[in-house]
């Protein structure tokens, strides 16, 4: 981080994350509401881990960006291997991504002998370990961002301040999930968060090493190798926060804005294709019914077909029988000579 790239990349990953979790969550929410139970992530149709495999990639990038690639000598130690002051915070960064990326290969693993029937009895089915996981990534993300080695005392420290409530959100929501998996809310909320978290990294990185969106009476100073928003004076530095927090409160209203519109749109979706299934299913239903009730009617039309000519024929066989014993008793008695 400390550049442009540096928070639009990863940011571009939570926003992901995040709409993707928001997307699945609504959707299984709509078609199952009564049985919903909540996902810490969501397979996918071709493949079923790609979120945390795209999860494990993007931490690997970064870790390998901020420790080998970012660094004028591509390794963040001195020569005789002490971590430099300007490098702590690429130290920092990583280890976010690196405790994200435990959670990545542990949700793998953690599913993977869900299937072995060795460990099938003995592990959790409602995620509460994997929801843990994601907890202490989030817990860790909390406490550098707090704890940062940076100064963040200008226009890039109340950008922090306000990411750190959002990865409270997260954290906070993560953790209720794992006692309420069935709460609907709690998971639209985390979802939410972890998008927004995405957003105002994007946000930030653009707001802070774009110099046209600097603030006025705000410059850009190049310090420990990287640059950093200053300003002359503090009713610029008032002003400045003052814009942040603005600006905060504006995305705020509009991605509150966007999440019920898009919660109703794909509500009223789900709806008809659910209530569309149902009537496909009745109408095939009521078909077959009929196709059955036809079959007992033919069956039992031949069957009256069949004992009509029953009863056809016996009078016949009646008559002649009589009439052999008509034809007996006509004939006398005849006397046979020996």
């Amino acid at each position: 981080m400390g550049t442009l790239v540096g928070h639009v990349a990863p940011g571009f990953g939570f926003l992901l994350i995040g709409l993707w979790h928001l997307f699945n969550h609504i959707k299984l929410h709509a078609l199952n509401t009564k049985s919903y139970i909540s996902l810490p992530w969501f397979p996918t149709i071709k493949f079923k881990y790609m979120e945390l495999l795209l999860i494990m990639g993007g931490c690997s990038a970064s870790i390998a960006m901020e420790l080998f690639i970012s660094p004028e000598r591509h390794q963040p130690l001195d020569p005789d291997w002490t971590i430099p002051s300007n490098h702590l915070h690429n130290f920092e960064h990583s280890s976010i991504s690196m405790t994200f990326f435990v959670y990545a290969a542990f949700s793998i693993i953690l599913d993977r002998m869900k299937i072995n029937p060795n460990y099938h009895h003995h592990l959790d089915h409602d995620y509460g370990l994997t929801q843990l996981l994601a907890a202490i990534a989030f817990a860790q993300e909390l406490l550098l961002f707090h704890l940062h080695s940076a100064d963040h005392m200008g226009p890039e420290g109340q950008y922090h301040l306000l990411l750190q409530l959002l990865i409270l959100v997260s954290l906070i929501t993560t953790l209720m999930g794992i006692g309420l998996p069935k709460s609907f809310l709690v998971s639209f909320l985390r979802s939410l968060s972890i998008l927004f978290q995405g957003l105002w990294l994007i946000v930030m990185g653009i707001m802070l090493w774009t110099p046209d969106f600097v603030p006025k009476g705000c410059f850009l100073h190049l310090e420990e190798g990287h640059q950093v928003v200053r300003c002359s004076g503090e009713e610029s530095l008032h002003r400045a926060k003052s814009l942040i927090n603005i600006q905060f409160s504006w995305f705020l209203i509009g991605i509150t804005v966007f999440a019920v519109i898009f919660y109703l749109i794909l509500l009223k979706f789900y709806y008809e294709k659910k209530k569309s299934e149902y009537v496909s299913l009745t109408k095939d239903l009521q078909e077959l019914q009929e196709e059955e009730e036809e079959e007992e009617h033919h069956d039992s039309s031949q069957l009256g077909d069949f004992d009509l000519e029953s009863r056809n024929k016996k009078p016949i066989l009646l008559g002649n029988a009589n009439s052999f014993l008509q034809m007996g008793k006509s004939f006398g008695p005849i006397d046979m000579e020996r």
